[in-house]
């Protein structure tokens, strides 16, 4: 299959907070809605595709800020979280159906299953790895029938249900794309039977392209096909040594017992992908860089997204169109913090990039007014 001519860009929302520095409190940005404003507009402003927001204990709602955001923004679109396991399907429907009308079509959904079994306890999930998925191939069939206009009548393992059906239908027909990640051998299955987009973190490219067949190869065996994204930070800076020392900063106070806590946590996860994550740094500050500009530093104490692409913007575009080449047409990216590192890639390295999508113009268009830097109060720099 070729490679896809054009990419969406998304930016994230950090509903668990922010920060300037890893593993600690120094630096701390608390999360309020002005603050998650900010970055939504600068995202919308900038021509971000859309933005992903997190889920799970440590977040706000998901579903509760979008809802918020929807009137501070115009074109962005929200990639929300769907629980199965921890909602029922017809409920799930229901709101999607209703965020997706109230924002005129911007919303998109992301299939979590949960994969810390500690805090699914303190959600009343009580399951195995492989009986959450199930319980997310049965969840998908029902969302996705009702999303369709279907009135359902199912007896299942996990659900039962009688006369679902949805009395206002979602706003995009047959409900908004669903985008999914999971790297285990069940997780890549429920993708190639239910799943719009398969979405990858930043493993490197050989990995990726990889995963990428045996998904391709399992949808095929379904009759389907999926398309691909990819979940990163980035570090990007005018050049590439400025764009390290951010990295080296990032994690500068960072100490040995931080980052063996948090291994320690991420050990107990029964997550693949987590443990693939885990796998490509091991714990260790003196092999971050896992592959040309990609840095495994993030996930020293983050879970879920741990590696960065890191450089100046042509080193950045050029990384970002390697995973393009091999089939990658969505790429879900962050960076700390994220109001600022949303400007700084919005303007340096999103113009340059293949996007479907319309982005800002910056530093090329000439206007009528004096905007931009001033010379002496009243004349405008000369085009360059």
């Amino acid at each position: 299959m070729s490679a896809p001519e054009k990419i969406n860009v998304l930016w994230f929302l950090p509903t668990h907070g922010d920060s300037r520095y890893l593993g600690t409190q120094e630096g701390g940005r608390g999360v309020d809605l002005p603050y998650l404003q900010q970055v939504a507009r600068a995202a919308d402003n900038l021509g971000y595709y859309g933005v992903l927001l997190p889920t799970g204990r440590s977040c706000e709602d998901s579903w509760v800020v979008a809802s918020s955001l929807i009137t501070s923004t115009e074109r962005l679109k929200f990639l929300v979280a769907v629980r199965p396991g921890l909602q029922s399907p017809t409920l799930a429907a229901r709101m999607t159906a209703t965020l997706d009308r109230l924002s005129n079509g911007r919303l998109l959904i992301n299939v979590v299953t949960g994969g810390d079994p500690k805090e699914n306890g303190g959600d009343g999930l009580f399951l195995s790895h492989a009986d959450r998925y199930a319980v997310t191939d049965e969840f998908l069939d029902i969302y996705s029938r009702l999303l369709r206009g279907e009135t359902v009548e199912h007896e299942g393992p996990h659900f039962r249900i009688e006369d679902g059906r949805l009395l206002f239908p979602p706003h995009q027909e047959g409900g908004p794309p669903l985008y999914f990640g999971g790297s285990s051998d069940v997780g890549i299955k429920v993708a190639a039977k239910r799943i719009d987009k398969y979405l990858t973190w930043g493993e490197p490219p050989e990995q990726v392209r990889q995963k990428i067949e045996t998904v391709r190869e399992a949808a095929a065996r379904e009759g389907r096909e999926v398309s691909f994204g990819i979940r990163l930070h980035v570090i990007a800076r005018e050049t590439t040594a400025e764009a390290w020392q951010a990295a080296d900063r990032l994690i500068s106070r960072l100490d040995d017992a931080t980052i063996a806590q948090a291994q320690s946590v991420f050990s107990r996860l029964d997550s693949v992908g987590q443990a693939r994550m885990s796998a490509l740094h091991g714990g260790r500050r003196d092999k971050l860089e896992i592959s040309p500009n990609l840095w495994a530093g993030v996930g020293l104490v983050r879970g879920g997204a741990g590696t960065a692409l890191v450089g100046d913007p042509a080193i950045i575009a050029e990384r970002i169109d390697e995973y393009r080449r091999i089939g990658c047409d969505s790429f879900i990216l962050s960076g700390y913090p994220h109001l600022e590192e949303a400007y700084s890639f919005g303007e340096l390295v999103l113009p340059l990039l293949p996007t479907a999508h319309p982005t800002r113009a910056v530093g090329g268009a000439s206007n009528m007014g004096p905007f931009g830097e001033t010379i002496a109060g009243s004349y405008r720099p000369a085009t360059r």
